[in-house]
């Protein structure tokens, strides 16, 4: 399913309304009757007040207002302007409206009697300021905002929660806390980004009679992922087939104190159906290793014999990749030094086959962007919010001990972008990098977001917070990996792996709580996810 802007919404509205011929009263009476027919599904009450603005919103309530009333409820209206100030299809729901004869008053009256109105109506319905929203909420509204949001009575918001930014799901000022949102036509950015998603409650998106062409083009470059999406995607296994069909995977991966890193992304990976997977371990701690591993490989590399990689490694690494493996991913527990950072650039320099990149793997490339237009094979980075924002930030000089202090004593190298930037503009971030680098950028976080270099991208519907744990992002390596080993397509390994890793810890969490979840769990819940896509799943 697309995923607009609210510019990118106006211009559906826009070529329906003028390319189709379709009036826009008529959306508007659409959009009005599917908030109505919402409300009777969800409440079947009969008392309910509606706060409408200036705007088309407004006029969405108000014609959810008159036909309420219509059918015998007790609708009372609060309006945010004067009736004089409407204009086009608002004031023409306005004034059909009072012929109607629905009760209609300044907001201030909800204002100075609130209590007693919200006391005999436990229906709110806010229709004050809708997708449009370009500055702060200030003043009257946002007194209003903050007594419908004190008013522990449900409400229901129409397009979006008033005070959401439907583009970054920022809160703009003040904003509605809805329990319920009824969108038109597609979801909007800001129901799914935090905190805008958090503040629409549950989301419905009701077909008000778009052309089906227009909400479905290729113009628009987000996409939800769905199931039905996800299920035409996953690798078939062939009757004839053998393992070495399904993928060999390199994982380099784990130091001292880190293997758990290692074997959580090598077991993720064969669950996920790679045929074959190998472990590229520090020599120190081979036998560490060995005696943990069953299905997978090992390969033993030089180390400094503090149990972390040596860059002498990379010459092995390039070896087994050229001759045995298809793929490689790198970076779980690794550790981040001088030698790894070198690791990585010959690496990504003189790889033949995909590299999926986590966690130490980017740590180690940090602030070195330029590092990727070396780049002859698909790259997948898989960051988090404070991984990203050290790939975006000024470069630093060499790694060397006081190295990074003194150069930001003199006024080079230093913060720039920080989480907060990032996470407040998630989609753009994403964009922005995957097309600048020519990689396949999976930023983590909620939700997680997945960018191409041709300018997709894609939210991801799955996961909860008993993710927040250690070791699930490794076991997010793990699952790309496998899938890339499968299908040698990046994005689908992407979208497949981030998918299903949310799949099998929701999964997990149904079972067990979200507190009490490890990411062991969700490996383990990796075959149901599967499970769940066959006929009788």
């Amino acid at each position: 399913m697309k995923v607009v802007t609210a510019e990118e919404m106006r211009e559906i509205d826009k070529k329906t309304i003028e390319g189709c011929g379709i009036l826009g009263v008529v959306l508007m009476e659409r959009a009005g009757l599917a908030v109505a027919s919402k409300i009777k599904e969800i409440f079947g009450r009969k008392r309910v007040i509606i706060v409408s603005g200036s705007g088309n919103n407004g006029g969405d309530g108000l014609v959810v207002a008159r036909n309420l009333h219509n059918e015998g409820w007790d609708v009372k209206v609060f309006l945010t302007s004067r009736p004089e100030d409407l204009k086009g299809d608002a004031l023409s729901q306005y004034k059909s409206t009072v012929k109607f004869g629905v009760e209609i008053q300044p907001v201030k009256e909800l204002l100075t009697h609130y209590s007693s109105v919200l006391t005999r109506h436990p229906i709110i319905v806010d229709a004050i300021l809708g997708t449009g929203l370009s500055k702060n909420v200030t003043g009257k509204l946002s007194e209003v905002i903050s007594l419908l949001n004190k008013s522990n009575i449900p409400i229901i918001s129409v397009d979006i929660p008033s005070g959401i930014s439907s583009d970054s799901g920022q809160v703009m000022g003040v904003a509605v806390r809805a329990d319920y949102t009824v969108t038109f036509g597609l979801p909007k950015r800001g129901h799914l980004l935090y905190p805008g998603a958090e503040y629409s409650g549950k989301l419905f998106i009701e077909d008000i009679g778009f052309p089906e062409e227009l909400l479905g083009t290729e113009k628009l470059n987000i996409e939800l992922l769905m199931k039905d999406y996800i299920s035409a995607l996953i690798p078939k296994r062939n009757r004839y087939s053998h393992k070495g069909d399904y993928g060999h995977v390199l994982i380099i991966a784990g130091s001292r104190g880190k293997t758990g890193a290692a074997l959580m992304a090598a077991r993720a990976c064969l669950k996920t159906g790679a045929g074959l997977v190998t472990i590229g371990v520090p020599e120190s701690l081979a036998d560490i290793f060995q005696s943990r591993v069953t299905e997978e490989m090992t390969l033993i590399l030089p180390d400094k014999g503090d149990g972390t990689l040596s860059a002498r490694a990379s010459n092995e690494i390039l070896d087994f990749l050229n001759k045995t493996a298809d793929l490689l991913a790198i970076g779980p527990g690794i550790g981040v030094s001088a030698e790894t950072e070198k690791l990585m650039r010959t690496l990504i320099k003189n790889s033949e086959t995909p590299i999926v990149i986590d966690a130490d793997g980017i740590n180690s490339i940090k602030r070195r962007r330029e590092v990727f237009s070396k780049v002859k094979v698909p790259l997948i980075l898989t960051p988090h919010p404070g991984e990203m924002a050290r790939l975006l930030n000024p470069p630093l000089p060499p790694f060397r001990k006081g190295g990074v202090e003194g150069f930001e004593r003199e006024g080079r190298g230093r913060i720039t972008v920080k989480i907060q930037d990032i996470e407040e503009d998630r989609i753009n971030t994403a964009i922005s990098f995957a097309k600048e680098t020519g990689t396949y950028l999976v930023l983590k976080g909620v939700p997680t977001i997945i960018a191409v270099p041709d300018g997709r991208a894609f939210i991801n519907s799955t996961g909860n917070p008993g993710m927040a744990t250690a070791g699930t992002g490794d076991v997010l390596t793990g699952m790309i990996s496998g899938f890339l080993g499968q299908t040698m397509n990046p994005l689908n390994a992407c979208i497949l792996g981030v998918y299903m890793h949310g799949l099998s810890g929701d999964m997990a969490a149904s079972e067990k709580g979200q507190n009490p979840m490890i990411a062991s769990d969700i490996i383990d819940k990796i075959p149901n996810a599967f499970h769940s896509f066959e006929p009788n799943g």
